[in-house]
């Protein structure tokens, strides 16, 4: 039987996949560049609204305590993260791009800073990895599009 923790490893590291596919098929199909981008990032909102459903159970589970969160600020905060995944979808290239990776970016420090004392070891060492190749690629996807586009109207 696979622990948790392997589990948790094996989907993390295979959830990147999409990502990385999705900047090396940037590079070598660029005529597919539309399309691309659609699904890179109709992924990162959905891999983004999954992470931020993570905070729900918490908050279910700490009643009227309030360290290090009440329940409504973990509530709240999984909803931001929520709509934030929800509302990228609908803006123009270059606000996803800073929105994703802004989302990431924050998505990973409040693991660290608030959420912390609910998550073993292990997990905080896997969400660095996931999020530096996640945002990595938010960066390389955005640097792609402002080479291509630079100059032009976008």
């Amino acid at each position: 039987m696979i622990s948790v923790a392997r589990l948790a490893i094996l989907v993390g590291i295979a959830g990147l996949i999409p990502f990385v596919a999705g900047v090396t098929a940037l590079f070598t199909m660029p005529q597919y560049s539309v399309s691309v981008l659609g699904y890179f990032y109709l992924y990162s909102a959905g891999i983004l609204a999954f992470m931020a459903g993570v905070y729900w159970p918490i908050a279910m589970q700490l009643d009227n305590r309030c360290y290090p969160l009440s329940p409504l600020v973990t509530m709240l905060l999984s909803q931001v993260f929520f709509v934030a995944a929800g509302v990228g979808l609908l803006l123009s290239t270059p606000a996803q791009i800073a929105l994703y990776t802004v989302a990431y970016l924050g998505l990973y420090i409040t693991d660290t800073r608030w959420m912390r004392v609910y998550w073993p070891g292990w997990y905080l060492k896997l969400r660095l990895v996931l999020t530096l190749v996640a945002v990595v690629c938010q960066l390389t996807v955005g640097a792609w599009f402002f080479l291509i586009h630079s100059g032009q109207a976008v």
